[in-house]
């Protein structure tokens, strides 16, 4: 909540293309700090869209009506502020950044092989949790990228010849 009071000290005196660099600067990192290794549910994703338009709705403020009255900006007009820099879009493309890294490693580092891993025995009665290499397969369906463990075997093999 520091933050917000933060927020409403500065009020107008700064501008609110800086502030929202301010947020992207300081804020964003804060939040996402080692999202790369995050498995993100519908429901996280839902709870930092909320945390970022709460801030969003704070620095822009209401819109006066032409009656005179004043209302919150819509989700919609907060995206299209900002240029739809969803903070959920971020996570999910600096995840996909790191798998770059991973799959790029020896195959003796410790997190290629914890990527590569497949355990032994049973597993514990109920529905498992989502992986974190399901959720990245899912994204880049998503984007359409299709073999790109293909595509990064053959890249390491360009690298190494």
């Amino acid at each position: 909540m520091k933050f917000y009071t933060y927020l409403n000290k500065i009020g107008k005196k700064i501008k609110q293309k800086l502030k929202v660099k301010n947020i992207r600067k300081f804020i964003r990192p804060v939040v996402t700090y080692g999202c790369e290794a995050w498995t993100l549910t519908y429901r996280d994703g839902q709870h930092l869209r909320i945390f970022e338009r709460r801030i969003l709705r704070k620095i822009f403020g209401p819109v006066q009506n032409e009656d005179g009255s004043w209302i919150i900006r819509m989700n919609y007009e907060l995206n299209e502020l900002v240029k739809n820099a969803d903070i959920v879009r971020f996570i999910k493309s600096r995840r996909i950044a790191w798998l770059g890294h991973v799959m790029q490693m020896d195959d003796k580092r410790a997190p290629k092989r914890i990527l590569e891993w497949k355990p032994i025995g049973t597993r514990i009665r109920g529905r498992p949790r989502k992986r974190w290499i399901v959720d990245i397969e899912e994204d880049m369906q998503i984007m359409r990228i299709r073999r790109w463990r293909k595509q990064c075997k053959e890249s390491r093999m360009e690298d190494n010849h």
